[in-house]
C-alpha cells in the first residue's frame, strides 16, 4: 500500500518526464494529485438512443458497427478514418481525424459505447472524434460521470483522471479525517475517504454533491480557523497605549475638510491605537475616497508619542508621490518625513538609513528597500502597507519586524461588499471608506467599436491640443502573445508613426526594467509626453493630474473592478475626464458587463456586478490578496456553507480541549501549511 506522501513516480505510467510535468501543477505526491480536483463534469451516464441525440449537445450512445471502417489520405498530415454505426433507431456516420489505429480497435458488427457531439447539415449529420469503449468492458471513459480536470500540455484528460483513480486505489486508506464526528453529523457531512472518492469518480450526482459540500466546508473550515487563530495571536500582543491629540490639531491644518467616511475611519484606528493592543485594521475605499489622508493621521498619532511610522507602498513613482503629499500635509505639524527607495545613489540611501536609526525622521516611506537588512528604525511604532494586495503577507511581516509589535495599517483601492470583506480579511479589523471627498468629478465612460476609431483618435488630439495626457491601455505587451489583442509594442509605435507622428508617445510595461518605468512614469508625470501606452503597469497609484483621457484597448479582456481601478488614473485634476472602453467582441453578456461600468462610478457597485458576473476567484485574481485560494468553494455560490464553516470554527477555536488532543494534529498542520504559502504570495 502507497503512502500519502510517496512520489507520483510510484503510479503505473508517470515516468521522469511526466512526473516533471506534474510538477509543473504542483504535483509531487500522491496527496497533492489527489486533491487536484475536477473543474467540472461530463454527464456520460444517460444513454440516448441515436435517434434522440441533439445537435451541439454532447452526448452518450449504444451502437453496432454496421461498416468495415475505411481510412483515406487525403494529404500530408491529413487522415480521415470513416464509418457507420446504427442501432434500432437510426444509422450515424463517425469520422475521425488522424486516428487510423481506429481501424483496428473498431470492430464490424461488434457492439460499443460512443461519446460525442452531433454536427451536420443538409449534407447530412455525422459525429468526430467521438469516444469508445466496448459494451463488455467497464465504463471507464463512457457510462460515467466524467470528472473534467484542469490541464498542461502533456497531460490528456484521460491520463489525469487514470492516474487519480491509481492514486486514489493505492492510498485512500491513508487519508486523515480532519474535521470532528461530531461536526460531521452536526453539519451533514460524508467522511474524508467518501468525499475524495465522491469528487473524481462519482457514481452518481447525489454523490458528488454530497462529496463537494462536505470539501467546500472543510476548507472554509480550515480557512476559518486559521484566521481565528491568527486574530486570538493577534490580539495577545500588546503596546502601551498611545495618548490621542486633539483631532481637530490636524483637521485645522488641512487645506480641506474630512468626508464623514474619513473622520470615521480616523476615530477606529485611534480607538485601536489607545487600546493597548496592537492594531491591525484594513482602510478600504474607493479609487480617489482620500484613503492616503487616513494613513497621514494615523501617521501623525504616533509621531506625536514619540514613535515612527513607515509606509511602504509598491512603486517609486507612488512613494514619491506619497512623500510630496504627506509632506506638505504632516510637516507644518512637526512630523518629519522622508523618503528611502531603491534607486537612490549608496550615498543617499546611508544618509537616510542614518537619519532612521537615529530618530531624525517619524514617517520613512519608501518601496522594498525598507525592508532590506541594512534599514533600522529607532522606534517603530505603525506600519502602513499602500495597495496592499501588491504585497505577500511575508512582505508586511518583513516591515513589522523592523519593530517590537508595530501597529499595522493597510489600505485598499479595491472595494468589495462589507460582509465579503469581513469574511476574506477576517484577521484584520475593517474600515470602509465610502464616500467621495466634495468636487471629485464623475468620469464619463463610453463603450465603443472599431468603427468609432478616427473620432477617438480625434478626441485624443483635441484633448492634447487643450494641454492635457492622455493613457492609451492595452491587454499585451508584445506582438505574439494573443493575436486577437491590441499590444502596447506595436500600438505605441503604429501611434507615434502613422497616427500621431507630431506627437509625443511613450511606451510602459512590465517587462520592462524597473528603473526605465520609473523614469518613463515620472517623465509622463512632469509632462514632457502627450500620450502613455502602457499595459496595466498602471493600475495602481499613478496621480497625474493633467492625464484627461483613458483609452482602454480589448476592454472585454479585463475584469469590471480592474477596469475601474484603471479608470481611476484620470479626473485627478480639476478638469473634465474621459475613459473610452474599445470591444469587439459583441457577446451579449460581455457588453452588459461592460454597459455596467458606463452607467456608475461607484466602485462598491461595480464590485458587486463583477463578483455576481465573474465570481471572487477572477474578481480577485491569482493570489491577489496573500490569503489561500479555494480549491473548491466559491465565496459568492457558497456563502450558507462559508457562514456554517465560521460558527463551526468559533467555537472550535474556543474549545479547551485544542491544543492537546493529539487527533487535530493534522488538521492543525494543513492550516500551518495552508497560511504558510499564501505568506509567500
Amino acid at each position: 500500500m502507497a503512502k500519502l506522501f510517496d512520489s507520483v513516480r510510484y503510479l503505473k505510467g508517470v515516468g521522469e518526464a511526466r512526473a516533471k510535468i506534474f510538477a509543473g501543477l504542483g504535483i509531487n505526491m500522491l496527496y497533492d494529485l489527489i486533491s487536484y480536483f475536477p473543474r467540472t463534469y461530463e454527464d456520460r451516464s444517460r444513454i440516448l438512443p441515436i435517434a434522440q441525440l441533439q445537435v451541439d449537445e454532447p452526448a452518450c450512445f449504444r451502437a453496432f458497427v454496421t461498416s468495415q471502417p475505411r481510412t483515406h489520405h487525403i494529404r500530408k498530415g491529413l487522415d480521415l478514418t470513416k464509418l457507420t454505426v446504427a442501432d434500432e433507431t437510426a444509422r450515424l456516420n463517425l469520422t475521425f481525424f488522424n486516428q487510423s489505429y481506429v481501424a483496428d480497435n473498431l470492430e464490424y458488427s461488434r457492439e460499443y459505447y460512443f461519446y460525442g457531439t452531433l454536427n451536420g447539415d443538409y449534407m447530412g449529420y455525422q459525429i468526430t472524434n467521438p469516444i469508445f469503449e466496448p459494451v463488455e468492458q467497464p465504463g471507464v471513459l463512457t457510462r460515467r460521470i466524467m470528472p473534467i480536470y484542469p490541464l498542461t500540455a502533456g497531460l490528456s484528460n484521460n491520463l489525469i483522471s487514470r492516474t487519480v483513480r491509481q492514486a486514489l486505489d493505492a492510498c485512500l486508506d491513508e487519508l486523515p479525517e480532519l474535521l470532528p464526528a461530531e461536526l460531521r453529523e452536526r453539519y451533514g457531512l460524508c467522511d474524508a475517504v467518501t468525499a475524495y472518492r465522491g469528487i473524481h469518480a462519482p457514481d452518481s450526482f447525489e454523490a458528488l454533491n454530497s462529496a463537494r459540500h462536505r470539501l467546500i466546508f472543510e476548507e472554509f473550515f480550515i480557512f476559518s480557523v486559521g484566521l481565528s487563530l491568527l486574530r486570538t495571536g493577534r490580539d495577545e500582543k500588546r503596546r502601551l497605549p498611545l495618548e490621542i491629540p486633539d483631532l481637530r490639531t490636524l483637521e485645522a491644518a488641512l487645506p480641506f475638510s474630512l468626508t464623514g467616511a474619513q473622520r470615521r475611519a480616523i476615530e477606529e484606528i485611534a480607538a485601536d491605537l489607545s487600546s493597548g493592543s496592537v492594531m491591525n485594521r484594513l482602510v478600504q475605499g474607493d479609487v480617489g475616497s482620500g484613503k492616503t489622508v487616513v494613513a497621514a493621521a494615523a501617521a501623525w498619532i504616533t509621531a506625536k508619542n514619540g514613535q515612527q511610522a513607515a509606509l511602504m507602498a509598491p512603486t517609486e513613482i507612488l512613494a514619491e508621490q506619497h512623500a510630496k503629499g504627506l509632506a506638505s500635509m504632516l510637516q507644518p505639524l512637526g512630523v518629519r518625513v522622508l523618503l528611502l527607495t531603491g534607486s537612490m545613489n549608496p550615498a543617499q540611501k546611508k544618509t537616510v538609513r542614518a537619519a532612521i536609526s537615529a530618530h531624525e525622521a517619524d514617517l520613512i516611506i519608501g518601496t522594498h528597500a525598507l525592508i532590506s537588512e541594512s534599514t533600522d528604525f529607532a522606534n517603530l511604532g505603525l506600519v502602513i502597507a499602500d495597495e496592499q494586495h501588491r504585497f505577500g503577507v511575508a512582505q508586511r511581516t518583513a516591515l513589522a519586524e523592523k519593530g517590537e509589535n508595530p501597529h499595522l495599517l493597510v489600505m485598499s483601492a479595491t472595494p468589495i461588499p462589507r460582509t465579503l470583506a469581513l469574511i476574506l480579511y477576517g484577521d484584520l479589523d475593517l474600515s470602509v471608506i465610502d464616500e467621495l471627498p466634495p468636487g471629485r468629478q464623475r468620469i464619463d465612460t463610453f463603450l465603443v467599436g472599431e468603427d468609432k476609431r478616427a473620432r477617438i483618435n480625434a478626441f485624443i488630439r483635441k484633448q492634447v491640443a487643450s494641454g492635457h495626457q492622455v493613457y492609451i491601455v492595452c491587454p499585451a505587451i508584445e506582438e505574439g502573445e494573443d493575436e486577437s489583442l491590441r499590444s502596447a509594442e506595436v500600438w505605441a509605435e503604429t501611434l507615434q508613426k502613422a497616427v500621431f507622428p507630431d506627437l509625443r508617445v511613450a511606451l510602459l510595461h512590465g517587462k520592462m526594467k524597473p528603473a526605465q518605468k520609473e523614469e518613463t512614469m515620472a517623465a509622463f508625470a512632469r509632462g514632457e509626453q502627450n500620450i502613455l501606452v502602457a499595459t496595466t503597469v498602471i493600475e495602481v497609484g499613478v496621480d497625474v493630474p493633467n492625464a484627461t483621457l483613458i483609452v482602454i484597448e480589448n476592454a472585454d479582456r479585463f475584469g469590471l473592478s480592474q477596469l475601474h481601478q484603471l479608470r481611476g488614473r484620470v479626473g485627478r485634476g480639476g478638469d473634465k475626464s474621459y475613459c473610452v472602453l474599445f470591444t469587439s467582441n459583441r457577446n451579449p453578456e460581455t457588453l452588459t458587463r461592460l454597459k455596467a461600468l458606463c452607467k456608475t462610478n461607484d466602485g462598491f457597485e461595480i464590485s458587486r456586478e463583477d463578483l455576481a458576473l465573474r465570481g471572487p476567484g477572477d474578481f480577485f485574481g491569482t493570489r491577489q490578496h496573500g490569503l489561500p485560494a479555494f480549491k473548491v468553494g466559491s465565496l459568492e455560490l457558497d456563502m450558507h456553507t462559508l457562514q456554517d464553516a465560521q460558527a463551526a470554527a468559533a467555537e472550535f477555536v474556543t474549545s479547551e480541549e485544542l491544543p492537546t488532543l493529539e487527533a487535530y494534529q493534522p488538521l492543525m498542520e494543513r492550516i500551518r501549511a495552508l497560511f504558510s504559502s499564501a505568506g509567500e504570495a
